[in-house]
């Protein structure tokens, strides 16, 4: 079948399973949840037996480290998807949920309903546990999904899509429900962005390229961020061993992922305390530091930044280090090179801490915590469908009320309008 007529056939059963969702009760879909969940379980050999051969052919096309990163699947992995649907079931259903209710001067009441956006259509790269994840909150909040992986990642993501249409089966809904996209045919894309009587909401996770391209094309509705170029400031009135670590957290913990800290910024005041500690730290860890000239003066293992590294999202042992003269410099500083991801501050002092969470304009703002934060499941959503850095419907990570709308609702008793 050619890929324009297959993935309008994709699209017709979508939106006919999105209208079966959408008047399912929150039993229904917890109980396909907890279905899926088994059935990933009982199939974990099967799991790594396809995610291993992604990786055979991802090592023999030569893919980076952190790409592979992002590919592998291994047991703890796999737990991880399974605690993340058990935790989206154990979630509030928010759709039905009925707010601002009140009274007119007409006698009509009027307020507002949670419902389901529809179609979800979702175009991502490398990591499988997003099929999972996606299909998980999708059908939560009520909505059908397309589910795009990328080619690198084809084996694992039809196993997995394997488990949850067994989970569906099991519990009566339709397996139309969650579709994968079964063609590696870049073509598919095309299509998925433009079908704008079958998609409601597209969002891409991935690298730039792919997010640019699904941004410049699209007609359907886009939720989406660009990159990822976190922010760690180091302020001083700082508690140092707080700011030490975290700064170490924010770039260690991994690499390869969108709420990793790139660039760090400390007050000049303390750099000479704060950086030797965290240089002794990168340099062990294999951290390739660049940094502005005052702390390349502190630090002779620091090399040079260029004014690219001030913006760049390097997902890998790389740091940009600059020094700044105070909380003014910082802020300004991430406001320019930031992508309005997340970005905190190490600080003692409230004021301060408040200034920054008022004026740093990014969607997700911290003040003592590290940027690894920034995610679904540590936001208590469950797992997420991504990250918005848009300004519009959704922002920060986007859960299962991101992936739903409101529309007005009116009760009367007979009335007319005068």
């Amino acid at each position: 079948m050619q890929v324009k007529a297959y993935m309008q056939s994709v699209g017709v059963a979508a939106r006919e399973s999105s209208r079966v969702l959408a008047r399912a009760g929150s039993a229904i879909k917890n109980n396909a949840l907890l279905a899926i969940a088994e059935a990933v379980n009982n199939s974990r050999a099967d799991l790594l037996s396809a995610n291993e051969l992604d990786m055979e052919n991802g090592r023999s096309k030569g893919l980076d480290d952190a790409l592979l990163d992002r590919l592998a699947l291994n047991d703890e992995r796999i737990s991880s998807m399974i605690d993340g649907l058990h935790q989206v079931a154990s979630l509030q259903d928010p759709v039905g949920e009925i707010t601002d209710m009140g009274y007119r001067p007409s006698g009509i009441q009027l307020g507002k309903m949670r419902v389901p956006l529809g179609v979800v259509g979702i175009i991502y790269e490398s990591r499988p546990n997003v099929t999972l994840d996606a299909a998980s909150l999708c059908l939560k909040s009520g909505n059908a999904t397309i589910l795009r992986g990328g080619s690198e990642a084809i084996n694992s993501n039809r196993a997995i899509a394997r488990c949850i249409s067994q989970g569906l089966a099991a519990t009566g809904l339709p397996e139309t429900a969650v579709q994968v996209v079964n063609t590696i045919d870049r073509d598919a894309v095309g299509e998925l962005i433009t079908m704008t009587d079958y998609v409601d909401v597209i969002v891409p996770r991935g690298g730039k390229s792919l997010i640019k391209r699904v941004s410049a094309d699209a007609r359907v509705p886009v939720i989406k961020h660009l990159d990822g170029n976190c922010h760690v400031y180091i302020d001083d009135r700082a508690d140092l061993k707080k700011a030490i670590a975290i700064a170490d957290n924010a770039k260690t913990h991994r690499y390869g992922v969108c709420n990793a800290m790139e660039s760090l910024l400390i007050a000049e005041s303390v750099v000479a305390k704060v950086l030797p500690e965290l240089g002794k730290i990168y340099f062990e860890k294999a951290v390739e530091m660049r940094g502005c000239e005052k702390s390349r003066a502190i630090l002779n293992s620091i090399g040079p930044a260029t004014e690219q590294d001030w913006a760049e999202e390097y997902l890998a042992p790389i740091v940009s280090i600059k020094v700044v003269t105070g909380l003014d410099e910082a802020i300004e500083h991430i406001n320019q090179y930031g992508s309005q991801h997340t970005d905190s501050i190490v600080t003692e002092d409230f004021n301060r801490g408040r200034r920054f969470i008022a004026e740093v304009d990014s969607s997700s703002v911290m003040i003592n915590a590290s940027t690894r934060f920034a995610d679904g499941f540590e936001y208590g959503l469950g797992a997420e469908i991504g990250i918005s850095t848009d300004k519009i419907h959704a922002r920060g990570p986007v859960g299962l009320e991101g992936l739903t709308s409101q529309k007005w609702i009116v009760f009367g008793d007979g009335q007319i309008r005068q």
